[in-house]
């Protein structure tokens, strides 16, 4: 199973929308969550599923054919569960090879981890984390957190230790923590990923295409 994530700067490259669009089909992704996107870019898989289009809605200037959170997915969706934002947060449960799992497309903070609504933001997204990790339900957390866990790269002490400790609490493994410079994260629940092997992949790390780069977690299963 691969499961990856990109934030693609509201397509601010535009005029690479082809080359954005191959290297997302690229990837080969199970379950591909692109956030600050645009309705415009839609890898070829079987299921989308997209928050809210923002044209008009929002305090920024968005374009109307923008959205926050997109997941692209040959799995077959089985329930679409509430967030504490529709705008921002898109949870969908989907059924794979290894059991039902939620998968929570987010951006933790749109507007970064240093303006004023950053923490109510992220206790209201760690709330959902506990209600959807309740009742033995495996939760795959992914987007752009709008922190780094490995070095100094950005962060706030407050966004780094409150996510930590939620994904403790509810026995969540951060897959791409030591990741440097990495603020797009991949964490999913622990007996999800029990007994797996993991291979981490990063793209467009010279920012040509976004001011993110992309990355990729590769599950592999031991005798697979």
């Amino acid at each position: 199973m691969r499961i990856a994530t990109w934030n693609v700067e509201r397509l601010k490259h535009k005029a690479k929308l082809d080359e954005i669009l191959f290297v997302c089909e690229q990837v080969k992704a199970d379950i591909l969550v692109l956030t600050e996107t645009d309705v415009q870019l839609k890898p070829n898989d079987r299921y989308c599923f997209q928050t809210p289009k923002l044209g008009g809605n929002q305090p920024v200037n968005y374009k109307p054919t923008e959205n926050r959170v997109s997941i692209f997915t040959n799995y077959r969706c089985v329930k679409q569960h509430t967030t504490y934002d529709e705008y921002t947060a898109l949870c969908v449960e989907l059924e794979t090879e290894r059991g039902n799992l939620l998968v929570y497309g987010t951006i933790i903070g749109i507007y970064g981890n240093r303006h004023p609504s950053f923490h109510e933001d992220l206790s209201k997204q760690l709330d959902d984390f506990r209600r959807l990790s309740s009742d033995g339900n495996s939760l795959c957390v992914c987007g752009d957190f709008n922190c780094s866990f490995a070095d100094n790269y950005y962060y706030t002490k407050f966004g780094r230790s409150a996510m930590i400790h939620s994904f403790s609490e509810n026995h969540i493994e951060l897959l791409t923590m030591d990741r440097p410079e990495c603020i797009d994260h991949i964490a999913i629940s622990e007996k999800f990923v029990d007994g797996v092997d993991i291979d981490i992949e990063e793209w467009n790390k010279d920012k040509n295409l976004s001011d993110h780069s992309g990355i990729a977690v590769s599950l592999i299963w031991n005798g697979e």
